[in-house]
């Protein structure tokens, strides 16, 4: 593609505009397809958070050139591969023999495939592969991350590689992560890349590659899930594959439908990596700008209660997200995901600053703090929440032990979890 080339948005089944970047200036352009705004339908999908107006106007953008949004506007750098999206898609173009891409070029990559629902055409053809080997995946994996042991270039051609790419590079975050669909029928696993109709439950699958006896993230983030949804916090449904592999159901493919959604980052244009509006507070005003219902602002409260208690400090802005609800053109807040112990428990970290700060504090939260939060935005019974969040710790401990964490794993866990003190 030139500098300036221009590709199409589409979401449920509408041509919504064209998205154009020159690559020379980093200025991106959007234009809304004025048939799509004459139909008058889907009017909310862009909440009016001052960045992309109703209007059949090019928009001009030049605010957004850095690493998270790429140079083009938030709502669509959503759909860029993330941190560990970027590291395959990166490896993948390369074994390709190319050595630049455009942002568009990506999103032609993406095309149908992305996270949530929007979609872009004209799009780049992927070759098919309907195989999963998980094994093999892995090693790729570990080839391409520089892992264990290492492959030689040729192997970057393989299946495998090609599979990553297809079902990795859409999933956000930056651990190593794919893509698969399970037949409701039989079982059978195929790429989830292209796949959402109700036949198959679709899932993210977070791998464990690492080896590490002592420290298995992915069935610590199962053990987490398991507590949150005893305290009745939305989450989708998970299980772990091979008593190893954290898999959770996607929230964006739910009844055979691709569902709209935007991170808190994807919705304002705040950076997740800048701390300047990374805030629980920020999170609130945003729910009720959004017309959030008080009952999910105070399961809000809820998880953010949890974050603070059991050491979940990579709470940031793209891992908070809202789903777009057709039927009453509005918004939800999506269930709760990547919540777990943030940090290697075996290391010792002098410096614990949380992602997003609460009453201007991002390390030594008290119950004071949380305490504000709740009268600035009228959530019930507080006390109540801390209380019976807090509770969920000795059961926490025994979901460690009887998942085989290791005591020295979990002896440091149990150290850093469920204290909460006034000033």
């Amino acid at each position: 593609m030139a500098t300036n080339d221009i590709i199409n948005v589409h979401l449920f089944g509408h041509e919504i505009g064209r998205l154009g970047i020159d690559e020379n200036t980093r200025r991106s352009s959007f234009q809304y397809n004025p048939e799509f705004l004459k139909d008058n339908v889907l009017s909310n999908i862009f909440p009016a958070t001052g960045i992309l107006k109703r209007t059949t106007h090019v928009q001009l953008f030049s605010q957004f050139d850095n690493d998270t949004f790429s140079g083009i506007p938030p709502q669509f750098a959503d759909s860029l591969p993330d941190m560990f999206g970027s590291i395959i898609f990166k490896a993948w173009i390369e074994s390709k023999d190319k050595k630049h891409i455009s942002v568009l070029e990506q999103l032609a990559y993406v095309a149908n495939r992305g996270m949530g629902a929007i979609e872009y055409s004209p799009a780049k053809k992927i070759p098919k592969n309907t195989e999963i080997n998980l094994k093999e995946i892995i090693e790729v994996l570990k080839s391409v991350l520089n892992l264990k042991q290492s492959k030689q270039q040729e192997s970057l051609d393989s299946k495998a590689l090609i599979n990553i790419f297809k079902i990795g590079t859409s999933a956000g975050g930056a651990r190593p992560k794919i893509l698969i669909s399970e037949n409701k029928a039989d079982g059978h696993i195929i790429p989830g890349d292209l796949e959402y109709s109700d036949k198959y439950k679709h899932f993210l699958v977070k791998l464990d590659i690492e080896e590490d006896n002592n420290y298995p993230r992915e069935t610590i983030e199962y053990c987490y899930y398991l507590t949150l949804r005893k305290l009745g916090i939305r989450m989708m449904e998970s299980k772990l594959i091979d008593d190893k592999h954290f898999a959770t159901l996607r929230y964006d493919r739910q009844n055979g439908e691709k569902q709209h959604v935007l991170t808190a980052t994807g919705m304002t244009g705040w950076n997740f990596r800048d701390p300047e509006n990374s805030s629980y507070e920020n999170l609130f005003k945003l729910c009720s700008f959004l017309k959030i219902s008080h009952a999910q602002k105070e399961e809000l409260y809820k998880r953010m209660v949890f974050n603070i208690i059991y050491g979940n400090t990579d709470d940031h802005l793209k891992n908070h997200s809202f789903i777009y609800n057709k039927a009453s053109d509005s918004w939800d807040l999506s269930p709760a995901y990547d919540v777990t112990y943030a940090l290697n428990p075996l290391l010792d970290f002098k410096n614990k600053s949380r992602a997003l700060s609460i009453n201007a504090k991002r390390t030594n939260i008290s119950k004071s703090d949380i305490l504000k939060i709740a009268e600035d935005f009228t959530i019930k019974n507080p006390e109540g929440v801390i209380k019976e969040v807090q509770s969920q710790k000795k059961d926490l401990l025994k979901l460690f032990k009887e998942h085989g964490i290791a005591k020295v794993t979990s002896d440091r866990i149990a150290k850093k979890i469920g204290g909460l003190k006034y000033d």
